[in-house]
């Protein structure tokens, strides 16, 4: 007896079975790219009415220097007099172009500010990625290989412990011991003032120290550099280890229980080959998702972090321009961390979308 087959006309292939692949993934990016805009206008508008609250930076910069009928020129020269919604609507209008207006203390490019001081920012938020990688993953492995015993449960207190104490408070209690007890690193700074003079005397700068160092072939230089990075760097990084070495350890827990590793648990794998090479892998993908998610709070450590360390990026001198309310600069930095914060979640979701088609299902 034959039975006979009938394609129904029209009917949708299964992306898993043979049909186009990844016929859901084109929609479900241009939805996640679209929402990149209002995720970053609902956070500069939010930062732009909440500073006008506490007055205008012009009397606050100048109002115990300047009388009356200058004051107010100045305010009439910067706009300030103007009605709060032409004042929203032309600071949209500035962003749209590129144009982040001119600070109210120094008069120079918003631009300029984020050009010269980003750089520090990122190299620090790196040192940071790779702490807490170093850190996180490793300890994470070893609390799951004994789970529920004494290993395990001191590194869940550490996890918890890192994740709760402010970077702040981490960042002083390590100078205090590594910096001025026992005198073993610096406690401030990028590099010694002879290096940065250094570095800023080469024919082309990244603003990256490191690399910087590394380009001009200087290992007085590259080692300077690397020991002014140990301290802020562990500081903002245990903030993140702590929330990988959480995650590792349960994915780790759930993976060494699969039937695969069972498997091989049963033709007697030794217990350290059954982590690093059965189960590991499949319990590190979350990671890497993970690690995007945590853009966000490495950009809020870094304003602590930089402030503890003189680390001389955008955190230290969002500080600074929030203590003096210079509206323009502060409204700059906060629109390049909502825009690299959006564009990492972005390219978290494509991540999570590549590796799991169910996420944009």
């Amino acid at each position: 007896m034959t039975t006979l087959t009938h394609e129904v006309p029209g009917a949708a292939a299964d992306p898993d079975d043979g049909g186009p692949t990844g016929q859901g993934l084109v929609p479900y990016l241009v939805v996640r790219f679209l929402l990149i805009v209002p995720t970053v206008l609902v956070l500069v508008s939010l930062v732009f009415f909440l500073m006008r609250l506490t007055g205008d930076p012009i009397t606050a910069a100048f109002g115990g220097r300047l009388t009356p009928d200058q004051l107010h020129a100045k305010l009439h020269q910067a706009g300030y007099d103007r009605p709060l919604l032409t004042q929203y609507l032309d600071y949209l209008r500035g962003l749209a172009t590129g144009d982040f207006g001119r600070t109210v203390t120094d008069n120079q490019p918003v631009t300029h500010v984020l050009g010269t001081y980003g750089a520090a920012t990122a190299e620090l938020a790196c040192y940071a990625l790779l702490v807490a990688l170093l850190v996180g993953v490793p300890l994470g492995m070893v609390a799951a290989a004994h789970r529920d015993r004494a290993p395990d449960a001191g590194l869940r207190l550490f996890a918890i412990l890192t994740y709760a104490t402010p970077v702040f408070f981490v960042g002083l209690l390590l100078k205090l011991v590594f910096a001025i007890r026992l005198g073993w690193l610096p406690s401030s700074g990028r590099a010694s003032t002879d290096v940065q003079l250094f570095l800023q005397d080469q024919s082309s700068t990244t603003g990256v120290y490191l690399i910087d160092a590394l380009r001009s072939g200087d290992g007085t230089a590259v080692g300077d550099v690397l020991r002014h990075a140990v301290l802020p760097g562990v500081a903002l990084g245990l903030l993140v280890a702590g929330v990988l070495l959480r995650l590792v350890r349960t994915n780790l827990i759930g993976t060494l229980s699969a039937d695969y590793v069972e498997a091989a648990r049963s033709r007697g794998v030794a217990p350290l080959r059954l982590v690093t090479h059965h189960a590991a892998r499949p319990a590190l993908i979350p990671v890497v998702t993970v690690l995007g998610l945590q853009v966000a709070g490495l950009l809020g450590g870094a304003v602590l972090t930089e402030t503890t360390f003189e680390w001389k990026g955008l955190g230290y001198q969002l500080a600074h321009y929030l203590t003096v309310r210079d509206f323009p600069a502060v409204q700059g930095i906060v629109a390049l961390f909502a825009v690299v914060v959006a564009v990492t979640n972005f390219l978290v979701d494509v991540v999570a979308a590549l590796i799991d088609p169910r996420v944009r299902y």
